[in-house]
Protein backbone atom coordinates (compact mmCIF):
# COMPACT_ATOMS: atom_id res chain seq x y z
CA UNK A 1 0.00 0.00 0.00
CA UNK A 2 1.14 3.40 -1.00
CA UNK A 3 0.12 5.71 1.86
CA UNK A 4 0.44 9.52 1.43
CA UNK A 5 -0.35 11.98 4.42
CA UNK A 6 -2.07 15.20 4.54
CA UNK A 7 -0.46 17.75 6.78
CA UNK A 8 -2.75 20.40 8.04
CA UNK A 9 -2.87 22.57 11.46
CA UNK A 10 -6.08 21.48 12.77
CA UNK A 11 -6.05 17.54 11.58
CA UNK A 12 -3.81 15.32 9.57
CA UNK A 13 -4.73 12.18 8.19
CA UNK A 14 -3.15 9.19 5.29
CA UNK A 15 -4.35 8.32 1.99
CA UNK A 16 -3.91 4.37 1.40
CA UNK A 17 -3.76 3.28 -2.32
CA UNK A 18 -3.26 -0.34 -3.45
CA UNK A 19 -4.91 -3.16 -4.36
CA UNK A 20 -7.53 -5.69 -1.81
CA UNK A 21 -7.31 -2.68 0.72
CA UNK A 22 -11.20 -3.59 1.54
CA UNK A 23 -10.83 -6.28 3.89
CA UNK A 24 -8.84 -3.75 5.90
CA UNK A 25 -10.84 -1.33 6.49
CA UNK A 26 -11.53 -2.00 10.10
CA UNK A 27 -8.47 -2.24 11.44
CA UNK A 28 -7.76 0.34 9.39
CA UNK A 29 -10.23 2.40 11.45
CA UNK A 30 -9.09 0.79 14.34
CA UNK A 31 -5.36 2.20 13.91
CA UNK A 32 -6.93 6.01 13.63
CA UNK A 33 -8.59 5.77 17.08
CA UNK A 34 -12.46 5.35 15.84
CA UNK A 35 -14.71 3.95 17.83
CA UNK A 36 -18.42 2.69 18.25
CA UNK A 37 -20.87 2.43 15.63
CA UNK A 38 -19.89 2.48 11.99
CA UNK A 39 -23.11 4.01 9.59
CA UNK A 40 -21.66 2.75 5.81
CA UNK A 41 -23.35 5.48 3.11
CA UNK A 42 -23.51 3.85 0.22
CA UNK A 43 -25.68 2.93 -3.01
CA UNK A 44 -27.60 0.06 -4.87
CA UNK A 45 -24.80 -0.26 -7.56
CA UNK A 46 -21.99 0.29 -4.71
CA UNK A 47 -23.59 -2.12 -1.77
CA UNK A 48 -23.96 -5.63 -3.69
CA UNK A 49 -20.31 -5.37 -4.77
CA UNK A 50 -18.58 -4.41 -1.80
CA UNK A 51 -20.69 -3.16 1.11
CA UNK A 52 -20.35 -7.11 2.34
CA UNK A 53 -16.86 -7.02 2.78
CA UNK A 54 -16.67 -3.39 4.28
CA UNK A 55 -19.43 -4.40 6.68
CA UNK A 56 -17.26 -7.77 7.39
CA UNK A 57 -14.41 -5.94 8.25
CA UNK A 58 -15.65 -3.19 10.48
CA UNK A 59 -17.46 -6.18 12.52
CA UNK A 60 -14.30 -8.35 12.93
CA UNK A 61 -12.50 -5.03 14.27
CA UNK A 62 -15.66 -5.09 17.17
CA UNK A 63 -17.18 -2.00 15.14
CA UNK A 64 -21.31 -2.12 15.04
CA UNK A 65 -22.02 -1.45 11.19
CA UNK A 66 -25.48 -0.32 9.59
CA UNK A 67 -25.64 0.19 5.96
CA UNK A 68 -27.58 2.61 4.53
CA UNK A 69 -28.26 3.16 0.95
CA UNK A 70 -29.07 6.80 -1.25
CA UNK A 71 -30.31 6.67 -4.81
CA UNK A 72 -27.27 6.17 -7.04
CA UNK A 73 -26.78 9.57 -9.28
CA UNK A 74 -25.91 13.16 -9.19
CA UNK A 75 -29.39 13.98 -9.18
CA UNK A 76 -30.02 12.59 -5.76
CA UNK A 77 -27.19 14.49 -4.22
CA UNK A 78 -29.91 17.03 -2.84
CA UNK A 79 -31.19 18.40 0.67
CA UNK A 80 -34.37 15.25 0.38
CA UNK A 81 -31.33 12.45 0.23
CA UNK A 82 -29.51 14.12 3.13
CA UNK A 83 -32.47 14.53 5.39
CA UNK A 84 -32.87 10.48 4.69
CA UNK A 85 -29.38 9.63 6.02
CA UNK A 86 -30.06 11.91 8.78
CA UNK A 87 -33.10 9.96 9.79
CA UNK A 88 -31.82 6.57 9.46
CA UNK A 89 -28.64 7.90 11.59
CA UNK A 90 -31.07 8.70 14.06
CA UNK A 91 -33.15 5.45 13.78
CA UNK A 92 -29.78 3.70 14.24
CA UNK A 93 -29.13 5.50 17.36
CA UNK A 94 -25.58 6.61 16.31
CA UNK A 95 -23.80 9.18 18.57
CA UNK A 96 -20.95 11.52 18.72
CA UNK A 97 -18.56 8.48 19.24
CA UNK A 98 -20.05 6.88 16.25
CA UNK A 99 -18.58 7.69 12.65
CA UNK A 100 -19.83 7.33 8.81
CA UNK A 101 -17.88 5.03 6.13
CA UNK A 102 -18.60 6.82 2.39
CA UNK A 103 -18.20 3.78 0.44
CA UNK A 104 -18.86 4.81 -3.18
CA UNK A 105 -18.07 7.59 -5.76
CA UNK A 106 -18.13 11.27 -5.90
CA UNK A 107 -21.91 11.91 -4.93
CA UNK A 108 -21.70 9.47 -1.69
CA UNK A 109 -18.65 11.08 -0.71
CA UNK A 110 -19.64 14.21 -0.90
CA UNK A 111 -23.10 13.67 0.44
CA UNK A 112 -21.86 11.00 3.28
CA UNK A 113 -19.30 13.61 4.11
CA UNK A 114 -21.65 16.25 4.53
CA UNK A 115 -23.96 14.48 6.79
CA UNK A 116 -21.14 13.80 8.95
CA UNK A 117 -19.98 17.55 9.20
CA UNK A 118 -23.18 18.27 10.02
CA UNK A 119 -24.77 15.41 12.40
CA UNK A 120 -24.66 15.77 16.59
CA UNK A 121 -22.23 19.01 14.92
CA UNK A 122 -20.07 16.87 13.62
CA UNK A 123 -19.00 13.27 13.65
CA UNK A 124 -15.98 11.53 12.06
CA UNK A 125 -16.30 10.10 8.60
CA UNK A 126 -13.99 7.83 6.67
CA UNK A 127 -13.73 8.11 2.75
CA UNK A 128 -13.53 4.71 0.75
CA UNK A 129 -13.64 5.61 -2.64
CA UNK A 130 -14.95 3.36 -5.48
CA UNK A 131 -14.60 4.97 -8.70
CA UNK A 132 -11.44 6.55 -10.88
CA UNK A 133 -12.85 10.25 -9.90
CA UNK A 134 -13.45 9.51 -6.25
CA UNK A 135 -9.89 8.01 -5.63
CA UNK A 136 -7.99 10.70 -7.57
CA UNK A 137 -9.92 13.91 -6.57
CA UNK A 138 -13.24 14.29 -4.33
CA UNK A 139 -12.62 11.91 -1.46
CA UNK A 140 -9.55 13.87 -0.74
CA UNK A 141 -9.18 17.54 0.48
CA UNK A 142 -12.22 17.89 2.99
CA UNK A 143 -15.02 19.00 0.30
CA UNK A 144 -17.95 17.99 1.42
CA UNK A 145 -21.78 18.82 0.06
CA UNK A 146 -24.94 18.71 -1.93
CA UNK A 147 -26.38 20.22 -5.09
CA UNK A 148 -29.17 23.01 -5.41
CA UNK A 149 -31.26 23.19 -8.26
CA UNK A 150 -29.36 26.39 -9.10
CA UNK A 151 -26.02 25.30 -9.33
CA UNK A 152 -23.49 22.59 -8.24
CA UNK A 153 -22.37 21.99 -4.70
CA UNK A 154 -23.62 25.61 -3.61
CA UNK A 155 -24.45 23.70 -0.17
CA UNK A 156 -21.69 22.32 1.93
CA UNK A 157 -19.08 22.22 4.10
CA UNK A 158 -14.53 22.01 4.60
CA UNK A 159 -14.46 18.75 6.75
CA UNK A 160 -11.72 16.76 6.60
CA UNK A 161 -12.18 12.61 7.00
CA UNK A 162 -10.05 10.99 9.40
CA UNK A 163 -8.76 8.21 6.63
CA UNK A 164 -9.36 7.58 3.18
CA UNK A 165 -8.84 4.27 1.47
CA UNK A 166 -8.64 3.74 -2.06
CA UNK A 167 -9.04 0.09 -3.28
CA UNK A 168 -7.58 0.35 -6.71
CA UNK A 169 -9.45 -3.33 -7.68
CA UNK A 170 -13.11 -1.25 -7.39
CA UNK A 171 -11.61 0.05 -10.56
CA UNK A 172 -12.13 -3.42 -12.16
CA UNK A 173 -16.21 -3.01 -11.52
CA UNK A 174 -16.83 0.39 -12.67
CA UNK A 175 -18.84 0.85 -15.57
CA UNK A 176 -16.83 2.37 -18.83
CA UNK A 177 -18.52 5.60 -18.62
CA UNK A 178 -17.52 7.07 -15.53
CA UNK A 179 -14.06 5.12 -15.83
CA UNK A 180 -13.49 7.60 -18.39
CA UNK A 181 -15.33 10.66 -16.67
CA UNK A 182 -12.47 9.46 -13.87
CA UNK A 183 -9.77 10.36 -16.15
CA UNK A 184 -10.92 14.02 -16.62
CA UNK A 185 -9.72 14.72 -12.96
CA UNK A 186 -6.18 13.09 -13.92
CA UNK A 187 -5.98 14.74 -17.16
CA UNK A 188 -6.62 18.08 -14.87
CA UNK A 189 -3.77 17.73 -12.37
CA UNK A 190 -1.46 17.20 -15.63
CA UNK A 191 -2.41 20.06 -17.86
CA UNK A 192 -2.22 22.53 -14.98
CA UNK A 193 0.44 21.31 -12.25
CA UNK A 194 2.37 18.75 -13.82
CA UNK A 195 3.68 18.45 -17.49
CA UNK A 196 5.41 15.01 -16.53
CA UNK A 197 2.42 13.47 -15.62
CA UNK A 198 0.13 14.93 -18.51
CA UNK A 199 3.21 13.52 -20.74
CA UNK A 200 3.10 10.32 -18.96
CA UNK A 201 -0.53 9.79 -19.95
CA UNK A 202 -0.26 10.59 -23.36
CA UNK A 203 2.11 8.02 -23.73
CA UNK A 204 -0.05 5.49 -21.67
CA UNK A 205 -3.29 5.99 -23.35
CA UNK A 206 -3.36 2.06 -24.01
CA UNK A 207 -2.74 1.46 -20.72
CA UNK A 208 -5.02 3.55 -18.91
CA UNK A 209 -8.34 2.52 -21.07
CA UNK A 210 -7.38 -1.00 -20.52
CA UNK A 211 -6.73 -0.42 -16.35
CA UNK A 212 -3.39 -1.41 -16.16
CA UNK A 213 -3.39 -2.04 -11.96
CA UNK A 214 0.47 -0.79 -11.78
CA UNK A 215 -0.54 2.00 -13.96
CA UNK A 216 -3.40 3.08 -11.82
CA UNK A 217 -1.56 2.87 -8.60
CA UNK A 218 0.96 5.22 -9.88
CA UNK A 219 -1.22 8.13 -11.55
CA UNK A 220 -3.81 8.06 -8.53
CA UNK A 221 -1.16 8.28 -6.05
CA UNK A 222 0.66 10.87 -8.16
CA UNK A 223 -2.78 12.68 -8.42
CA UNK A 224 -3.45 12.36 -4.93
CA UNK A 225 -0.07 13.69 -3.58
CA UNK A 226 -0.32 17.03 -5.77
CA UNK A 227 -3.92 17.54 -4.27
CA UNK A 228 -2.45 16.83 -0.80
CA UNK A 229 0.39 19.74 -1.85
CA UNK A 230 -2.32 22.06 -2.45
CA UNK A 231 -4.53 21.33 0.41
CA UNK A 232 -1.83 21.48 2.67
CA UNK A 233 -1.17 25.00 1.71
CA UNK A 234 -4.56 26.38 0.99
CA UNK A 235 -7.26 24.14 2.65
CA UNK A 236 -10.13 26.41 2.68
CA UNK A 237 -9.78 27.82 -0.87
CA UNK A 238 -8.42 31.12 -0.41
CA UNK A 239 -6.13 31.32 -3.27
CA UNK A 240 -4.19 28.10 -4.63
CA UNK A 241 -6.43 25.76 -4.40
CA UNK A 242 -8.55 27.49 -7.17
CA UNK A 243 -6.27 26.01 -9.27
CA UNK A 244 -8.34 22.81 -9.12
CA UNK A 245 -11.28 24.38 -10.91
CA UNK A 246 -9.47 23.93 -13.79
CA UNK A 247 -12.09 23.10 -16.24
CA UNK A 248 -14.71 22.99 -13.38
CA UNK A 249 -16.31 26.49 -14.07
CA UNK A 250 -17.95 25.98 -17.17
CA UNK A 251 -17.86 22.27 -16.68
CA UNK A 252 -20.49 22.67 -13.41
CA UNK A 253 -22.68 25.27 -15.26
CA UNK A 254 -23.28 22.35 -18.48
CA UNK A 255 -23.99 19.77 -15.63
CA UNK A 256 -26.63 22.71 -13.79
CA UNK A 257 -28.25 23.11 -17.17
CA UNK A 258 -28.49 19.44 -18.12
CA UNK A 259 -30.10 18.72 -15.54
CA UNK A 260 -27.98 16.74 -13.80
CA UNK A 261 -28.59 13.99 -15.82
CA UNK A 262 -27.29 14.07 -19.56
CA UNK A 263 -23.32 15.17 -18.52
CA UNK A 264 -21.76 12.85 -15.81
CA UNK A 265 -19.34 15.31 -14.00
CA UNK A 266 -15.83 14.48 -15.71
CA UNK A 267 -17.89 14.22 -19.11
CA UNK A 268 -18.75 18.17 -17.88
CA UNK A 269 -14.84 18.64 -17.00
CA UNK A 270 -13.52 17.13 -19.82
CA UNK A 271 -15.53 19.69 -22.06
CA UNK A 272 -14.94 22.87 -19.68
CA UNK A 273 -11.27 22.28 -19.86
CA UNK A 274 -10.66 21.97 -23.73
CA UNK A 275 -13.02 25.52 -23.57
CA UNK A 276 -10.17 26.94 -21.14
CA UNK A 277 -7.50 25.54 -23.35
CA UNK A 278 -9.18 27.67 -26.16
CA UNK A 279 -9.73 30.70 -24.05
CA UNK A 280 -6.00 30.50 -22.77
CA UNK A 281 -4.81 30.20 -26.12
CA UNK A 282 -6.91 33.76 -27.28
CA UNK A 283 -5.57 35.02 -24.34
CA UNK A 284 -1.97 34.71 -25.35
CA UNK A 285 -1.44 32.39 -22.78
CA UNK A 286 -0.71 29.20 -24.35
CA UNK A 287 -0.26 27.60 -28.11
CA UNK A 288 -2.29 26.46 -30.51
CA UNK A 289 -0.14 22.88 -30.10
CA UNK A 290 -0.96 23.23 -26.07
CA UNK A 291 -4.59 23.31 -27.47
CA UNK A 292 -4.49 20.50 -29.50
CA UNK A 293 -2.38 18.62 -26.85
CA UNK A 294 -5.27 18.86 -24.39
CA UNK A 295 -7.68 18.14 -26.80
CA UNK A 296 -6.27 15.01 -28.59
CA UNK A 297 -5.89 13.53 -25.26
CA UNK A 298 -9.34 14.27 -24.20
CA UNK A 299 -10.80 12.73 -27.13
CA UNK A 300 -8.16 9.82 -26.87
CA UNK A 301 -9.58 8.71 -23.85
CA UNK A 302 -12.89 8.67 -25.14
CA UNK A 303 -14.27 11.58 -23.45
CA UNK A 304 -16.52 14.96 -25.05
CA UNK A 305 -14.63 17.62 -26.37
CA UNK A 306 -17.11 20.13 -27.79
CA UNK A 307 -19.67 22.17 -25.68
CA UNK A 308 -23.10 21.41 -25.79
CA UNK A 309 -25.38 24.14 -27.08
CA UNK A 310 -27.10 26.02 -24.92
CA UNK A 311 -28.57 29.68 -25.03
CA UNK A 312 -26.00 32.27 -24.44
CA UNK A 313 -28.17 33.79 -21.47
CA UNK A 314 -28.93 30.73 -20.25
CA UNK A 315 -24.97 30.26 -19.48
CA UNK A 316 -24.94 33.64 -17.70
CA UNK A 317 -26.87 33.44 -14.87
CA UNK A 318 -26.28 29.63 -14.19
CA UNK A 319 -21.75 31.00 -14.16
CA UNK A 320 -23.51 34.21 -11.73
CA UNK A 321 -24.32 31.49 -9.57
CA UNK A 322 -21.40 29.57 -9.39
CA UNK A 323 -19.87 29.89 -5.92
CA UNK A 324 -16.26 31.21 -6.86
CA UNK A 325 -18.23 34.42 -8.64
CA UNK A 326 -16.50 37.23 -6.28
CA UNK A 327 -18.80 40.39 -6.62
CA UNK A 328 -19.61 40.04 -10.72
CA UNK A 329 -16.19 38.39 -11.62
CA UNK A 330 -15.03 34.39 -11.70
CA UNK A 331 -11.51 33.59 -10.97
CA UNK A 332 -11.01 31.62 -14.31
CA UNK A 333 -8.09 29.16 -14.42
CA UNK A 334 -6.46 29.19 -17.68
CA UNK A 335 -3.92 26.88 -19.00
CA UNK A 336 -0.12 28.78 -19.12
CA UNK A 337 1.38 26.07 -21.50
CA UNK A 338 1.24 22.53 -20.04
CA UNK A 339 1.82 22.09 -16.28
CA UNK A 340 1.42 25.73 -15.43
CA UNK A 341 -1.46 27.73 -14.97
CA UNK A 342 -2.58 31.42 -14.73
CA UNK A 343 -5.91 32.61 -13.26
CA UNK A 344 -7.82 35.59 -15.20
CA UNK A 345 -10.56 37.39 -14.38
CA UNK A 346 -13.96 37.09 -16.54
CA UNK A 347 -17.14 38.16 -15.58
CA UNK A 348 -20.10 35.57 -16.50
CA UNK A 349 -21.27 37.81 -19.66
CA UNK A 350 -17.61 37.71 -20.35
CA UNK A 351 -17.12 33.81 -20.01
CA UNK A 352 -20.72 32.91 -21.65
CA UNK A 353 -20.19 34.72 -24.43
CA UNK A 354 -16.60 33.45 -25.74
CA UNK A 355 -17.70 30.00 -25.33
CA UNK A 356 -21.01 30.39 -27.05
CA UNK A 357 -19.26 32.60 -29.77
CA UNK A 358 -16.47 30.04 -29.95
CA UNK A 359 -18.86 26.78 -31.10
Amino acid sequence: MKTITIQLDSHSYDIGIGEGLLSGIGAACKAVGLAGAAAVVTNPTVAPLYAGVVTGSLQQAGFTPVVIEIPDGEEFKTGETLNSVYDRLLEAGLDRRSFIVALGGGVVGDLAGFAAATFLRGIPFVQVPTTLLAQVDSSVGGKTGIDHPLGKNLIGAFYQPHLVLSDVSTLKTLSERHYRAGLAEVIKYGAVLDAELFALLEAKVDGLLKRDPQLLGRVIARCCEIKAWVVEQDEREGGLRAVLNYGHTLGHAFETLAGYRDLVHGEAVAIGMVQAAQLSQREGYCSVGDVERITTLVQQVGLPSDAPVVATEDLITSLAKDKKNRSGTLQYVCNRGIGSYVFHQFTPAQLAEACCSGR
